[in-house]
């Protein structure tokens, strides 16, 4: 990859200072056959810019510092040249053209990225990605409050040595339509970890929820946004006092001579899910006690942490020594020689986690005190510390939003990763997202539709493909409900289902494979129009027929099946919406669903879990989608 963006770099330098192509176009690009397509820039005024390829010649000029031409549709082929203003792009083809999107399912990396297991097989993955026609256009991560017009990304060729650097998802979704459509690929990575759908979102369709309103118009105000800035931390002091019991007291409980009999023990590194606190989002404190010999004190030192999820406030004797808000950031904590002492020393970590696993679960290598004198050896700090919870999201959960480096701002990605690739001519959408807005999905079901039509605004109309989440302890089953639902809302839409490739206890699980053949599978069928099933059985009617509950599915690829025994995953209720396990059974193209204890059923749920033990199938070999009958 390091070689890839030399070449860039030489490419850019050798342009004409005054005109220059945007990112987009540069060497290794793959460009959307079959339509007319949009080739632009900067310039100064006036300058006249020409753009040659496969025959063709178009000229402009440059006005208010831009530049576009637009090229009459090229066939899929290459590779091409394309001379912009005389200086030559190389090894350019013309194929399909797909934007990869969302957060961290669709931004992990075919190669490993600890502390995260790696992707199943990948070594062999990635000797075996020798695809020359797959190229993979990398977005570097940005967020701004006004859209930026270029990306300043490049194209990668797909090969064993690049694809660890390919989107996971995207790489297989990618190989696999390949191997289908037999033209060139090219996947437009842009993505984030632990991003919410209204960062990805402009601030004109933003404008028309009334959720997102007053946000949305301070951001547009340079002079609101300067003075959040400045309130911040004031702003998340001021909250933490006023509903976190360990910052509220006196002592807080950052105060080294403070009694913790009282307190739990947990075995760090690990999520606190797997330790003690399930389903905890909220302030969890540490403390950890260390008796220093005499070489340490008076010295400086550094304090590594690893990254901490989501945000962490740091004490050492009482001493502030640091505080980040961002769940992938390693902490690496400058301790000033006054701080540390010999005998007793008491280190205390506040960490506050907005959803899915929270503190401190880096590898146990990076949790360590380190000396700068090299002759003092470094302290481990893995293994058993005190912990304490405060106050739980579930009681307060407005929390004040930092503006500064901070991903989770609505429209900052949609500034600052997707505008600039517009307009760009693009196949389709594949998309993987939901984990972060999982505490608000019943707002989501607004959002997620909005985005969907606000790219559409902007690129046209194209196939949106999406991953409904997969099964994790912490997620709820009202985010996979906000997903099926947009695909009533939002037309020429497939939702891929993957129930049956999670992990209960890894919000990244590792099996990917899977999840770019089912989007592959959409695509061949919305984009390309081939006649085969590419969706699980979605729920479509219900009838009730005395004590029992008729259900009829849509997209029930040949027949429903029970896979591996009896169907599973069905709950009834009467009136009383008290839910029982339910006995279910496929009959012709339906199933029927009851329980001796539910006389007069009045709703039915399937795969209502976090984690759903499930297994209704078609014969496509594709899982159905968790739903409920009493849709609220």
């Amino acid at each position: 990859m390091k070689h890839t963006i030399a070449i860039l770099v030489l490419f850019t330098a050798s342009v004409r200072a005054e005109v220059k192509p945007n990112s987009l176009f540069s060497h290794n690009a793959v460009l959307q056959q079959g339509v007319e397509i949009p080739v632009w820039g900067t310039a100064n005024d006036g300058e006249r810019v020409t753009v040659e390829v496969a025959g063709q010649k178009q000229t402009t000029v440059a006005k208010d510092g831009r530049w576009m031409v637009r090229l009459k549709p090229l066939k899929a082929g290459g590779p091409l040249t394309m001379k912009i203003a005389g200086v030559a792009i190389t090894n350019v083809l013309v194929g399909e053209v797909w934007v990869c999107s969302g957060q961290s399912n669709m931004e992990r990396e075919l190669g490993p990225r600890p502390p995260q297991p790696p992707i199943d097989n990948w070594q062999q993955e990635v000797a075996s990605a020798n695809y020359p026609q797959i190229r993979q256009f990398l977005v570097p991560k940005r967020l701004s409050f006004q859209t930026i017009t270029d990306a300043d990304g490049h194209w990668m060729v797909c090969s064993p040595e690049t694809a660890e650097s390919f989107s996971a998802v995207g790489y297989f979704f990618g190989r696999d339509l390949y191997h289908d459509i037999k033209v060139p690929i090219g996947l437009v990575f842009s993505a984030w970890g632990g991003t919410v759908a209204e960062a990805w979102t402009s601030a004109g369709s933003l404008l028309t929820m009334p959720d997102f309103k007053p946000t949305v118009e301070q951001l547009q105000d340079p002079a609101a946004i300067e003075k959040a800035r400045g309130t911040y931390d004031k702003s998340l002091a001021d909250w933490y006092r006023t509903n976190d019991p360990g910052s509220a007291a006196t002592p807080n409980w950052a105060d080294p001579k403070l009694d913790i009999s009282d307190w739990k023990q947990m075995t760090l590194p690990t999520s606190w899910e797997d330790a003690g606190l399930p389903d905890f989002d909220g302030v969890v404190w540490f403390r950890k006690e260390l008796d220093l010999p005499e070489a340490w004190a008076g010295k400086e030192a550094v304090l590594h942490l690893g990254p901490v999820d989501d945000q962490d406030t740091t004490w050492i004797n009482g001493v502030q020594v640091g505080a980040k808000g961002y769940y992938s950031d390693a902490r690496d904590y400058r301790i000033r020689p006054s701080v540390l002492k010999s005998g007793r020393n008491v280190i205390v970590v506040r960490v506050l986690d907005t959803g899915g696993p929270g503190g401190l679960s880096a590898p146990a290598d990076q949790m360590k005190l380190e000396s700068t004198s090299a002759s003092v050896a470094s302290i481990s700090l893995a293994g058993v510390w005190r912990y304490h919870a405060g106050v739980s999201l579930a009681q307060n959960w407005t929390l004040p939003t930092s503006l500064d480096n901070n991903p989770n701002v609505a429209t900052v990605l949609y500034n600052g990763m997707i505008a600039p690739l517009q307009p760009f001519r693009i196949k389709g959408v594949i998309w993987y997202q939901g984990e972060s807005n999982d505490k608000r999905a019943r707002q989501y079901r607004e959002l997620f539709p909005l985005l969907i039509a606000d790219w559409r605004r902007a690129w046209g109309s194209f196939p949106f493909l999406f991953v409904q989440i997969a099964p994790f302890r912490d997620l709820s089953p009202e985010i996979r409900e906000a997903q099926l639902l947009t695909l009533g809302k939002s037309p020429h839409t497939a939702m891929t289902v993957i129930t049956d490739a999670g992990d209960s206890n890894d919000i990244h699980p590792a099996h990917k494979q899977v999840v770019g053949a089912r989007l592959a599978l959409a695509a061949r069928a919305l984009a390309y129009g081939e006649k085969i099933e590419y969706a699980g059985p979605l729920f479509d009617s219900m009838k009730i027929d005395g004590n029992q509950a008729i259900l009829r599915f849509t997209h029930t690829g040949g027949g429903l099946v029970a896979k591996g025994g009896e169907l599973k995953g069905f709950t009834i209720a009467g009136d009383d919406k008290n839910f029982v396990t339910a006995t279910a059974e496929i009959k012709d193209d339906t199933v029927v669903v009851w329980s001796e204890t539910v006389p007069k059923p009045v709703a039915v749920r399937y795969g209502w879990a976090n984690v759903p033990e499930v297994n209704l199938f078609n014969e496509a070999g594709l899982p159905a989608s968790p739903f409920r009958t009493d849709v609220d």
